[in-house]
């Protein structure tokens, strides 16, 4: 317990603070949390754990606050001077606190018209100033709320963005809304909070957030666009303790308000959340109209394919030729092949083809990675497709937005998507939407590797749709035969047990280990030793690969491991300790979770923003205070906060799912 002495950073966005305060020991510590609007003069009592700072030294990490507004003349006078509160400042706090005392903030909460007494303060100042304080107020009231029931304080501002001064109470009207968008939180959790504010078990709310719930739960858990009637009502009911009776009379609720929507598909009667089902109607009916449309065929198309294969010094197998026919006579084109079956030649060969058509043509992929890697192995620039639509995050609705739609489409005659396995539905509804009529298409992808970590299956539902003309790279090129990588990825792909005898001259390995310490041993040091000194690999171009985040042999057990080995630490390399994990300057680390609102700029003095879920980078610097961290991602540099570091996890290894799209080559995989 303490009282606020001085604020050291806050980030009015999420909340985070660090701040000063002086316990009821006299004694001064550092205490570092979420505590939105803190200000100096509040007093409070933390509940964490003491960590020590590299360069701070010892601090005390808050995992929970509660607040208590100011109450000696000497604490509000501070609170007041510190601006916490709109149109006061010292002077007049100085004022304020001598007519008023120790009853100050009463007065400015229940008679704001008495401040007209202190000098300077007019009738509308008056009223800016009680209403600046009442917002303060209603945080503190939400905050003391979600303290008492255990969730997160970072609730707290997104929140007060919806609700304002109000939260607390639309929380308690409806706890429910709690595990919808954009808050997410547990069902469980704000069961929990309902029944103890009195309301029923059986109370039509509650049974209607469930059913939500489970169709949310599931769309992004499960990666489903809609569950079966029947097992949504099992589910439901599992989940509530409840009958199937009573759940289903309130599925019917909101299917009839539109919340819900019903449709039979194939054989099975399904359930989707209202905006599930329009995205999945929005893009069949957007590719039925692009498949209607016959666009001008390109006259003299194989003697311009001719000319592109001597440009490029590439003799076309049939296959690669059909597609690139193909996509001069349709609009829209699926490509698919697996490793080493020439889909970069093919690729390479239509854009050529497309640019003597004289279309403009935008190259696309889903993540920073993959775009990357398609703007080297074409030549040209390539983005990510939340880039090239222009996406914003509304933090009102918790939605994604794009700038780019159906009154401002996007200028191209033609889009080539590379990694079109790893495209949800929602992004696909966006992309088209966004996509001008007439526009060319190429869908380009493996349907072997995992789908999309958002719901649906769309690039696979689209080849088994046999709607879409559809050409199957299968020939390995001989260069790509002599990687024995592409020939055990195959042999998996065919159901055989790929060759595991181990050969100098070979690109692939097999080292069985059995114990999970010695596993971990031989990993880091093929990473830091003999790969780098036999085969002349250096440790920075070595991507460790694993199924599996947890365990022994995860990706954090890994990640822990590899850094000790490769980046240790030195007099010389700042860090940050955050939770679990200390970031130092020069290790390598992966943007967890997608953020709109990161600023980069690149060398050539290009800015923009947005650094997503998969991108890897490197922490450049951190500065001596070690609340700002420079990082840089591929050619973008980008300064975060300490508060950010929620959002960054090592990458020296990463889970294979995290790492689809890269085409790395350079990998180790802990199967």
């Amino acid at each position: 317990m303490g009282t606020i002495a001085s604020v050291v950073y806050r980030n009015d966005e999420n909340g985070y603070a660090v701040v000063r305060v002086v316990t009821d020991e006299g004694e001064l510590i550092t205490l570092v949390g979420c505590i939105p609007c803190a200000a100096p003069g509040e007093e409070l009592s933390a509940v964490g754990t003491t960590v020590v700072h590299p360069q701070h030294g010892e601090q005390f990490a808050a995992d929970s606050v509660e607040r208590r507004m100011p109450s000696t003349e000497e604490s509000i006078l501070d609170y007041l001077s510190s601006g916490a509160i709109r149109g006061v400042g010292p002077a007049t706090a100085q004022r304020i606190v001598e007519r008023f005392g120790a009853d100050t903030l009463d007065v400015i909460e229940s008679t704001p018209e008495a401040l007209q007494k202190v000098k300077g303060i007019t009738d509308r100042r008056a009223r800016e100033i009680a209403e600046s304080f009442r917002e303060q107020m209603g945080l503190r009231r939400l905050m003391d709320m979600l303290t008492r029931y255990e969730l997160p304080i970072a609730l707290s501002v997104p929140l007060y963005r919806r609700f304002g001064a109000g939260a607390a109470e639309a929380i308690r009207k409806n706890p429910y809304m709690l595990s919808g968008e954009p808050f997410c939180v547990e069902f469980s959790s704000a069961d929990e909070i309902a029944l103890s504010l009195g309301f029923d078990g059986d109370a039509s709310c509650r049974v209607e957030a469930a059913i939500l719930y489970e169709l949310s739960h599931n769309e992004t858990v499960g990666g489903h666009v809609f569950l079966p009637r029947d097992k949504l009502l099992a589910a439901t009911a599992e989940l509530l303790d409840a009958s199937e009776d009573a759940v289903e009379k309130s599925l019917d609720t909101l299917i009839d308000s539109g919340r819900v929507t019903q449709e039979e598909v194939a054989d099975r009667t399904a359930c989707y959340l209202s905006r599930c089902a329009e995205a999945e109607r929005y893009v069949a009916a957007r590719l039925r109209a692009m498949l209607a449309d016959r666009p001008d065929k390109l006259k003299g198309a194989a003697r311009a394919i001719d000319e592109i294969g001597r440009e490029q010094g590439v003799e076309y197998a049939p296959l690669q030729r059909k597609a690139v026919e193909l996509a001069a006579e349709e609009e829209i084109l699926i490509l698919t092949g697996g490793p080493g079956t020439g889909k970069t030649t093919s690729v390479r060969a239509i854009l050529a083809l497309f640019e003597r058509m004289g279309l403009d043509v935008l190259l696309a992929a889903p993540t920073g990675r993959a775009a990357k890697r398609m703007g080297e192995v074409c030549g040209r620039d390539a983005q990510t497709i939340h880039r090239m639509l222009g996406m914003s995050w509304d933090e009102k609705t918790g939605q994604l937005t794009f700038n780019k739609n159906e009154k401002e489409p996007l200028e191209a005659d033609a889009v080539i998507v590379d990694e079109t396995s790893m495209v949800d539905l929602a992004l696909m509804r966006a992309f088209l939407a966004a996509l001008r009529p007439g526009s060319r298409l190429v869908l380009v992808g493996d349907p072997d590797q995992l789908p999309s970590v958002g719901a649906g299956n769309v690039f696979s539902d689209l080849i088994r749709s046999g709607r879409i003309k559809t050409v199957a790279l299968t020939e390995v090129f001989r260069q790509a035969q002599r990687s024995a990588i592409i020939r055990a990825a195959h042999a998996v792909n065919e159901g055989r047990t790929p060759e595991l005898q181990n050969s100098a001259q070979s690109d692939f390995f097999f080292m069985p280990r059995r114990d999970p310490a010695r596993l971990v041993d031989t990993v880091v040091e093929l990473c830091g030793t003999r790969l780098p000194e036999k085969m002349g690999i250096p440790a920075t171009e070595i991507q460790v690969l694993t199924p599996t985040r947890k365990g022994a042999v995860g990706t954090a057990a890994l990640n822990r491991a590899l850094q000790a080995a490769l980046n240790p630490p030195a007099d010389d390399k700042r860090e940050r300790v955050f939770g679990d994990l200390v970031f130092r300057e020069g290790d390598r680390v992966m943007q967890t979770r997608n953020d709109y609102d990161v600023v980069w700029e690149r060398t050539d003095g290009t800015v923009g923003m947005g650094i997503f879920n998969g991108d890897v980078g490197r922490i450049l610097s951190i500065d001596p205070g070690g609340e700002l961290l420079t990082l840089v991602f591929d050619d973008r540099a980008a300064t975060y906060t300490a508060d950010m570091l929620a959002e960054l996890d090592m990458a020296y290894a990463m889970t294979v799912h995290k790492a689809q799209g890269s085409g790395a080559t350079r990998s180790l995989v802990k199967s």
